[in-house]
């Protein structure tokens, strides 16, 4: 008969879980690549779709507008990829139940995986950022650190997010099932696509209530602003808040075993 693991954080046991995922990450190559080099070979390829598309006087190049917002998406999407696989695995491998009988909490664990794959997005928005500018040549306004910053934000929803869906799937196929449930419609509604003030009411009340929407319109501050605004910060503190409001549902539905 296995012990409830209790619900109290130690931040010494959510260092060792942060510590053992990046162990993990550390030999898992083809994962690393996906998060560290796809969103550049991504950004790349947009870079040459639009290379010849001209501008209208006075306004950015389509890539310029368009790749400075995929700096947040592309993040968010690959990372919520990964977390969901990641936890699953742990699920179906048996290491979830091992661990929970432990003293270690579901939040120790989940803020764990969070952390870990938090400095994972913070490499990742570094890699992807200086390539951007450098070899990329894409223009932007506001201070690079910033675009980081939120490039980060953006990251570690896509981990809680994925961290959440991971507590409602029963295999690796549902895990990725679940993207077009939750990313695609986001994607879809956060303003890249159309503006938001010409969709349909209920539309933009939906979009409204999504973490992404406010992602994207932070990124687009920093592309027409050479410096932080009120608005920018509302919005990384909203996009904050929903990653930590995605960890706390996800301890509290999180299950040991898949079946």
């Amino acid at each position: 008969m296995t012990t409830a693991a209790p619900a109290r954080l130690s931040p010494r046991l959510t260092a060792a879980t942060t510590g053992r995922v990046l162990r993990q990450l550390r030999h898992d190559h083809r994962t690393i690549a996906m998060m560290l080099v796809l969103p550049s070979l991504l950004l790349g390829l947009l870079a040459l779709l639009w290379a010849d598309v001209p501008a209208p006087p006075g306004q950015p190049s389509t890539f310029d507008r368009v790749g400075l917002t995929m700096l947040g998406i592309f993040p968010f999407v690959v990372m919520f990829l990964v977390t969901s696989i990641a936890m699953l695995r742990e699920r179906t491998s048996g290491t979830l139940e091992r661990l929970l009988t432990t003293p270690q909490s579901r939040l120790d664990l989940l803020l764990g995986y969070g952390t870990a794959f938090g400095l994972a997005a913070a490499a990742q928005a570094v890699i992807t950022v200086t390539v951007a500018v450098t070899l990329y040549d894409l223009d932007i306004a506001g201070p690079l650190p910033l675009v980081v910053l939120i490039a980060v934000a953006d990251a570690v929803l896509g981990v809680a997010l994925g961290l959440l869906a991971s507590a409602f799937a029963r295999s690796e196929f549902q895990a990725v099932q679940f993207m077009p449930v939750v990313v695609l419609p986001q994607f879809f509604l956060c303003g890249l696509l159309v503006p938001r003030e010409q969709m349909a009411g209920w539309l933009q009340a939906v979009s409204d209530v999504l973490p992404l929407t406010y992602a994207v319109d932070a990124l687009q501050e920093l592309g027409s602003s050479p410096a932080a605004t009120g608005r920018m910060w509302a919005d990384v503190g909203v996009v904050t808040g929903a990653a930590l409001l995605a960890l706390a549902l996800a301890a509290a539905t999180l299950r040991r075993r898949t079946s």
